[in-house]
């Protein structure tokens, strides 16, 4: 009979699928359209489920590869939320939260911790401990940048907030599908490659929509 782990590693992994499927097509679709809007509801929903299961194997098995995930989980969870929460928060007098201060302040010391975990795995000759340092460095750049748009900096960049946010989570999504699937052959690069492919798309969806 499947135990909970078996249940919840196999939901885990449909939700992942499920989101990088939706997070491919927010991609495609026209910004603001319809299709976009309900396709990057479901992404939302099925990254909410990503990191909901992964808390869960960690809570049962917490071996080091499950920690590693649940952290970048939290990192790739929170850049979906926030991406979210920048469409309530566009209107000039509209302020963030508890809930986005609360976000906000847990990604920033879990990037920290995976961070700095990442630095002593470098340093012990781990050449993964480059990973974490980088995807540490990343959701504590986008918590500390969210933490200062809180007091009302820049709040007219919503759409170059939210498509840096959400392209940012579905980068991370790929990231994790790529390292599960790929890491024996690739090694961190399998980690690391969606990121390098990611970040001009980033900049050229900021650029594009960017007020500036």
């Amino acid at each position: 009979m499947p135990t909970v782990e078996v249940w919840s590693l196999w939901l885990h992994i449909a939700a992942g699928i499920v989101a990088l499927f939706a997070g491919l097509g927010a991609l495609v679709t026209r910004k603001g359209g319809w299709r976009h809007r309900q396709v990057g509801k479901v992404f939302l929903v099925s990254m909410g489920v990503v990191v909901a299961t992964v808390f869960v194997l960690v809570a049962i098995d917490p071996v080091a590869f499950r920690i590693i995930l649940t952290l970048v989980a939290i990192f790739s969870g929170y850049l979906a939320f926030s991406g979210y929460r920048v469409l309530s928060r566009k209107r000039p007098t509209s302020t963030a939260h508890m809930v986005d201060w609360g976000a906000a302040g847990s990604v920033v010391l879990a990037c920290v911790g995976l961070g700095l975990w990442g630095i002593n795995w470098f340093l012990d000759g781990n050449s993964f401990g480059v990973v974490m340092i980088v995807f540490g460095g990343i959701g504590i750049a986008f918590g500390t940048l969210d933490i200062r748009s809180f007091y009302g900096e820049n709040s007219g960049e919503w759409m170059v907030n939210h498509l840096q946010r959400m392209i940012g989570a579905f980068i991370a999504t790929v990231s994790a599908v790529s390292a599960v699937n790929l890491t024996s052959e690739l090694g961190i690069i399998a980690w690391l490659w969606p990121t390098l492919l990611g970040v001009p798309l980033i900049a050229y969806w900021s650029n594009k929509y960017s007020s500036s």
